[in-house]
């Protein structure tokens, strides 16, 4: 199959993903246009929005001998069983590269603002004193505060935290993890965030 490319993402190296919706317009996860062209073939996209659209062309139909089309927008509803309820609703993954994220890539304890080489995840409530590896125990730290706080609470080691824990939403975290997001994807995550979210911070 060949992708011909549409709209502001002409031109791109990398190829951008398509974000995917339910039904209902609540933001589910990201899948490449492969990915989407198998929704559109077993008519399981429900509706589509965006303002970009990826055109993909395949091969030779034997009963009409013209070539296959697809079209995907940017932004597509899935229907049906192609999305369970229980994945919408599931806390996001945590990992290093989307916490910095959350977090700005500032230290929760000085405020320095580091590359992602240079900072730490650090357990506010310690795994030694029982703390879980999970969004709401865990902040940004450079090493050197990390290693001063070392397997002691906030309060015990004296260092106060700048900012709290939260766990991100769907559209929170599916903008941490994707850092080539079309403008008509982030506009759509961007009405799905809490105005207090960290995220959108400039």
């Amino acid at each position: 199959m060949i992708l011909v490319e549409r709209g502001t993402v002409a031109g791109n190296s990398r190829r951008p993903l398509i974000l995917t919706l339910d039904v209902h317009g609540q933001p589910f996860r990201w899948v490449n246009w492969q990915h989407a062209v198998i929704y559109y073939a077993r008519d399981q996209v429900a509706w589509a929005a965006g303002d970009n659209e990826f055109t993909i062309l395949g091969g030779m139909r034997r009963e009409t001998g013209l070539q296959s089309v697809i079209t995907t927008n940017s932004i597509i509803a899935i229907r049906g069983k192609a999305l369970s309820q229980r994945a919408l609703h599931k806390v996001p993954p945590l990992s290093n590269r989307e916490l910095f994220h959350r977090d700005r890539q500032i230290c929760a304890y000085c405020g320095t603002h580091l590359a992602s080489g240079k900072l730490t995840r650090d357990h506010v409530l310690p795994v030694s004193q029982g703390g879980r590896d999970v969004w709401m125990n865990v902040v940004t730290a450079c090493r050197p505060c990390n290693q001063r706080k070392g397997g002691r609470t906030p309060e015990q080691s004296h260092m106060q935290l700048l900012y709290a824990p939260y766990v991100p939403s769907k559209a929170e975290f599916l903008i941490l993890s994707n850092r080539n997001i079309l403008a008509d994807q982030m506009d759509f995550l961007a009405r799905h965030v809490s105005s207090h979210s960290r995220v959108l911070l400039g």
